[in-house]
């Protein structure tokens, strides 16, 4: 990222090195070898959504960052590379360590990219973060015990929150259930931890007919042909790309979500798209850890979604908020460890270990390291309103829930399911 004239003048002034620089007649951010970040990021494909909101994120903290002198002292520089297959994103990776010799990797967005990706950041002691993907294979962990590597909140976080606000608000008010969810991992699982919960909180319930179309699928009226016909009260839903509003549309002109309930924990993605026109009020909606519109947004949040639709001409989903929590906490890494060891840079191992723990201010909320470094973050559910200035839906403002991943995501080295059966969930 290029930095202007007027980001290395107000910078000047953000350090003690930066003023004894100006006596020198240059600025010290300027003659500073940059810190250079890998960011790995899809831009196009079914993911694009997610991925642009996560890189515009990053260019807008690293604009606010050089403004105030970069990370200790050295202006950001960012080196972005796409994120496709598991196969070309490694090699991706691989140039932007090697070649590229950058200081830090952030990005990811695909479980099964990470899942591929993790063994081989490990085995580069590159210094990775992940926006939104996890090294779990099911539920299962496959890295507790990893190193240079800090991963995203379990996918399974919304699923749990969606299911115990469903039971809160909902319960004795359905039986009969229905699912569409993406046949992998993600969306069986969602489907499962749902009706487990259900199980757990003892709300009678049958599951009347489960749907499994593949990721992208544009063409679902089949599903949605086998839904009408089971008569559901409830429709529970992890589809989150591009597949959601095709449905959404489908599933209006069916007549399917008429008197339906919808658990929809990971819409938030495609929240935009999401028009009034097919998708209707009172459906629980989950933005994950940033919803947009948020009434309790922080000054920075409101000034962030400000610039993202100058930008874009379009309000931000949830990868915006991981980005900026991943890029924020590497910032606040390095210069607790450099103060804390007297240098200029600290080495890898100081900023891996200066990580852990310290609580970071978010664009949606309160985040922080776990000693296994998988992520703890704030996740924002509510109820649909046509309500607003926008031609998509909203939250209803008296109907906004936050809850704290500690809440939501099993302790490092349990089991899911059974963590599912044992946890003090509050409703």
């Amino acid at each position: 990222m290029t930095i202007t004239r007027r980001a290395v003048l107000k910078s000047m002034t953000a350090t003690s090195a930066l003023a004894a620089a100006s006596r020198l007649g240059a600025p010290a951010i300027a003659q500073a070898k940059p810190c250079k970040l890998g960011i790995l990021a899809p831009r196009t494909g079914v993911a694009a959504s997610p991925g642009i909101s996560g890189l515009r994120a990053t260019e807008w903290a690293v604009e606010k960052f050089n403004a105030s002198g970069g990370i200790a002292g050295r202006p950001i520089e960012l080196v972005v590379e796409e994120e496709t297959s598991p196969k070309d994103t490694i090699e991706r990776f691989q140039k932007l360590v090697q070649q590229d010799k950058v200081d830090c990797v952030l990005g990811v967005i695909s479980t099964g990219v990470a899942l591929a990706l993790g063994p081989v950041v490990e085995e580069a002691r590159a210094l990775t973060i992940f926006w939104d993907g996890t090294t779990q294979d099911g539920v299962d962990e496959k890295l507790p015990n990893a190193r240079y590597l800090f991963k995203s909140t379990d996918n399974e976080c919304e699923a749990v929150m969606s299911s115990l606000l469903s039971i809160k608000h909902w319960k004795g008010q359905f039986k009969r259930i229905a699912g569409i969810n993406p046949d992998y991992s993600y969306g069986r699982n969602n489907m499962a931890a749902f009706i487990a919960l259900l199980k757990r909180f003892s709300i009678e319930h049958e599951v009347v007919t489960e749907q499994w179309p593949k990721v992208g699928s544009m063409e679902l009226t089949s599903n949605v042909a086998a839904l009408k016909a089971a008569k559901p009260d409830l429709i529970f839903s992890s589809l989150l790309f591009a597949d959601l509003p095709v449905f959404m549309k489908q599933a209006s002109a069916a007549e399917l979500t008429q008197g339906t309930k919808l658990v929809f924990p990971a819409a938030g993605f495609q929240h935009t798209l999401m028009k009034k026109d097919f998708t209707p009020e009172g459906m629980l909606f989950g933005h994950n850890t940033l919803y947009f519109d948020n009434p309790s947004a922080t000054p920075m949040a409101k000034e962030f979604v400000a610039w993202y639709f100058d930008k874009q001409k379009d309000y931000p989903n949830w990868e915006a908020d991981r980005a900026y929590f991943a890029i924020a906490s590497y910032k606040a890494a390095v210069e607790a460890a450099a103060k804390a060891k007297s240098t200029a840079w600290p080495a890898n191992n100081d900023v891996i270990d200066a990580m852990i723990g310290p609580s970071i201010e978010s664009l949606g909320g309160k985040g922080t390291w776990r000693k296994d470094h998988i992520a703890e973050q704030t996740f924002v559910q509510g109820f649909t309103t046509h309500k607003n200035n926008y031609d998509f839906v909203t939250l209803d403002p008296s109907k906004i829930e936050t809850m704290y991943s500690t809440d939501l995501q099993k302790p490092p080295g349990a089991n899911f399911w059974d963590w599912l059966k044992s946890a003090q969930f509050k409703l």
